[in-house]
């Protein structure tokens, strides 16, 4: 240890502390947040002041960048080059800012993220409205203070005629909290702050109605309000921004064209990762991307499969990717040195008594100035008025301070007007300089009682920011490049897609499809029918359901699992094509099938899923019945609907309200009917009770029924295109677990029981069979007769062909029958969508 030295213990902790906090202090004060008057952090404020300082204004030529950034480094920030390079880089990227502070010449980087070029490459110059940042900086408008080596003054704040904070927001992390401030529409926030001067107590509320909300440079859409409103009154919120979209045709192919993306997202790094999860399978119906900027603007197109749903892809899209960011607010502002979280009218009010106190100290300025010119002018007319004497006396001194001196002696001169006589030139001796000093004289008497009025009431000093602010409107002011869509926040998918009637059908190979119900025709028993489907080889179109594209669906394997689908999210095809596989919508396992499925109503509805219950039938027999509560709350995986016993599987599940009769239909033409009340509610894992008794071995249930209204009848279908339509009432209610009785002569004419449905008057029957013919007929056509009769021909089965589905509609209003019934091009006109009907 040195001489003279002494080593004085500290505790660690306490000496950690202090130090700390002086570093967060720094880093809060002089660093990281922007000051809620001029909106800028030092390092931005001192690339400006160097600018001004180095003469770069908007009007000179273009300079060097690592001019500037050396003149900023050398004179007021002591930090990294890199530091304020990026700022005044940020400061000049039209994507960055929403009214740009610096005007760049050379490449500045882009949107992708590249880096602009290095500082010797690129020159710079101040943009005109960074001029009115720094207007009037050398009037004593602002405070100023020593530089870092206490050799030059810089200011402590810009007089600034923009409310920078909120047209441009801000972005920082300091310690121990940060800020994060959207951009706002200049013509908006000079609305609204015209209407704060105006009343000074106007609620959030009224000035919302100027300031619509954040207005970003990279346009898009703020989708939803709720957050917006909620970060203007408290000054923090989640403002949900959306990409700007449209669904065009491009050579044939659907596309969805992006033209805006929200703000701060990088387009090269969201194209990737959404290439990613296209290749991932996390999402489906994408076959290529393709990013078409140019100078023009943005254009990136998402070219779809032909069987994708464009709005579907698009939500999808706007869940999994950055075409929908957030935006957290968080309004954090240095106030008088002290950071403060703000609201809208703060950041107003903040922002007014700035400018109230430039004009203030502006005015202040030029009345000293002008009130000393006064004093000058007026020793000068003194002179001009007695210049033979002030000549005399001139020429009979001496030196200046002679003169000066005898001069303040004989007219009652100050110094600072003798001084202006004796520096007087001969030319202002002339008659006409005469009568300007005097006519200057009178304009600075009138400027000097204007300025005393202006200090004197607060009226006129409001009147003039105002008047100020509408120039700088009238000047800068654009339209929104950010649309709003009030009603986003609760604005959900199906919103988009109308709640038409479509016909489901599954084939054997499991492919799926809708199709609107319009595309069917009805034809007159006995007909043909018409080409419904094309199904690959050896497949044959085996379900037909009927819903609405906002139902929810239910779909039970034969394995016993259910799965969770909205209609509308089935990829839709004409009514020739093949349809889409379901294990590429749902997570089945290969070897499973679906058997049954369900159309139901809101889930989250608790009155509705609490009085209705799903009832399940197997092949063997067994029937279950579990609350649709339940199935409320399905994965993605799916969930067990019904613990299925080794050699059986699940056929049929109904929803029904409780009170319903179940029939069960046996392909040995048999069928049982008992009271729903019979078989009482378990949960999802029961494995269910004995429905009815099978026949033989090869016996197996077709079908399953569930009727509320006893006046309805029931339709059997066979195998080879047979059916009839029996009363209800034939079929005796028994207890459940009986052998049942016969619902149809099965022979070889008439094969096996392939359907049991319950129908009436206005039903409309539809019909497909193994080789994809459909027909759809009235079921109106078919007369009522006893349940052990063998039936009526149906349909005519050409060859080796046997029905595959059955499936009823109700009957439109004024369906027209075709002519010809055995010609497959039967048009019929319908003006009603049939309405679907719960089985």
């Amino acid at each position: 240890m040195a001489e003279g030295e002494k080593l004085i213990p500290i505790n660690i902790e306490d000496e950690m502390k202090s130090a700390y906090i002086d570093y967060s202090m720094s880093v809060i004060v002089s660093r990281a947040l922007p000051d809620v008057r001029d909106g800028l952090k030092p390092v931005h404020r001192r690339v400006l002041f160097g600018m001004h300082e180095l003469g770069v204004r908007s009007s000179s030529s273009y300079k060097k960048s690592a001019r500037i950034v050396g003149e900023v480094l050398g004179k007021y920030h002591p930090h990294g080059d890199t530091s304020v390079y990026d700022t005044m880089v940020r400061m000049a990227q039209e994507w960055s800012l929403r009214y740009m502070m610096v005007d760049g010449q050379g490449n500045f980087g882009s949107i992708d993220g590249d880096s602009p070029a290095a500082m010797r490459y690129t020159e710079a110059r101040m943009r005109k409205i960074s001029e009115e940042m720094l207007a009037d900086i050398d009037k004593e408008t602002v405070d100023h203070q020593l530089n870092f080596d206490d050799s030059l003054q810089e200011p402590t704040v810009l007089p600034t005629r923009i409310p920078n904070l909120l047209v441009n927001g801000a972005s920082g992390i300091a310690v121990g909290m940060a800020t994060n401030m959207p951009p706002h529409n200049l013509t908006e926030v000079v609305d609204g702050t015209v209407a704060y001067i105006d009343n000074n107590d106007i609620e959030v509320d009224g000035l919302m109605e100027h300031i619509k909300a954040p207005d970003f440079p990279t346009g898009g859409i703020i989708y939803g309000y709720d957050g917006v409103r909620e970060a203007f009154k408290t000054g923090r919120g989640r403002v949900v921004m959306r990409a700007k979209a449209v669904i065009e045709e491009v050579q044939g192919r659907e596309c969805i064209v992006v033209s805006e993306i929200p703000y701060q997202v990088n387009k090269a790094d969201m194209i990737k990762k959404t290439a990613e999860l296209v290749n991932d399978k996390k999402i489906e119906g994408i076959s290529t991307i393709r990013d078409e900027s140019d100078r023009k603007g943005m254009r990136i197109v998402y070219i779809l499969k032909r069987d994708a749903i464009p709005n579907i892809v698009l939500n999808t899209l706007y869940k999994y990717t950055a075409l929908q960011s957030s935006f957290s607010v968080n309004n954090i502002a240095l106030v008088n040195g002290r950071p403060e979280l703000l609201n809208l009218k703060d950041m107003i009010r903040h922002f007014v008594d700035h400018r109230h106190e430039v004009v203030v100290r502006r005015t202040e300025f030029e009345l000293k100035k002008a009130e000393a010119r006064a004093h000058i002018l007026e020793g000068l007319i003194i002179a001009s008025d007695n210049i033979d004497e002030v000549i005399a006396i001139i020429r009979g001194s001496s030196n200046a301070d002679e003169a000066r001196t005898k001069l303040m002696e004989r007219f009652k001169l100050t110094e600072i007007q003798a001084r202006a006589i004796v520096e007087m030139r001969l030319r202002q001796l002339t008659g006409l300089e005469q009568d300007k000093l005097r006519s200057e004289y009178d304009d600075i008497l009138a400027a000097i009682e204007d300025f005393k009025d202006i200090l004197a009431r607060k009226e006129r000093r409001m009147d003039i920011i105002k008047e100020e602010l509408i120039e700088i409107r009238d000047k800068y002011g654009d339209e929104r490049r950010s649309e709003i869509n009030y009603a986003g926040g609760s604005l959900n998918i199906e919103d988009m897609i109308p709640d038409e009637q479509v016909v489901i059908t599954i084939s054997h190979a499991g492919y799926i499809k809708r199709t609107s119900v319009n595309e069917y025709r009805t034809q007159s028993r006995g007909g043909v029918g018409q080409k419904a489907s094309a199904t690959r080889n050896q497949d044959f179109l085996e379900h037909l359901f009927v819903g609405t594209n906002h139902q929810y669906m239910l779909f039970f394997t034969q394995k016993g699992k259910c799965f969770w689908m909205r209609v509308f999210e089935i990829p839709e095809g004409s009514r020739t094509s093949k349809g889409r596989a379901i294990q590429n919508l749902i997570n089945i396992e290969q070897d499973d099938k679906v058997k049954a499925f369900i159309c139901t109503k809101d889930l989250k509805d608790s009155e509705y899923i609490n009085s209705h219950y799903v009832i399940m039938a197997t092949k063997k027999g067994v029937v279950k019945k579990t609350s649709l509560e339940q199935y409320s709350r399905p994965r993605q995986n799916g969930i067990n609907a019904i613990t299925v016993r080794d050699g059986d599987e699940l056929l049929e599940a109904k929803l029904t309200t409780g009170t319903s009769q179940i029939l069960l239909g046996l392909k040995s033409g048999k069928a049982i009917r008992f009271d729903e009340a019979k078989t009482r509610p378990m949960g999802r894992n029961a494995s269910g009770v004995r429905g009815i008794t099978l026949g033989h071995d090869a016996d197996e249930v077709i079908g399953m029924v569930s009727v509320n209204n006893h006046d309805e009848n029931i339709l059997v279908v066979s195998e080879k295109g047979y059916g009839k339509r029996s009363s209800l009432e034939d079929y005796r209610e028994t207890n459940r677990g009986g052998k049942g009785v016969k619902t149809i002569t099965v022979t070889d004419k008439t094969g096996g029981l392939v359907a049991i449905k319950s129908v009436s008057d206005e039903d409309d029957l539809m019909i497909i069979n193994k080789s994809g013919i459909a027909i759809r007929m009235s079921v109106n056509d078919l007369r009522v007769m006893g349940r052990a009769t063998q039936g009526v021909r149906l349909i005519n089965l050409k060859g080796k062909d046997s029905i595959a589905a059955v499936a009823k509609v109700m009957k439109e209003d004024e369906a027209v029958e075709g002519e010809d019934v055995n010609d497959m091009d039967v048009d019929v006109d319908t003006n009603d969508n049939p309405q679907p009907t719960e089985e």
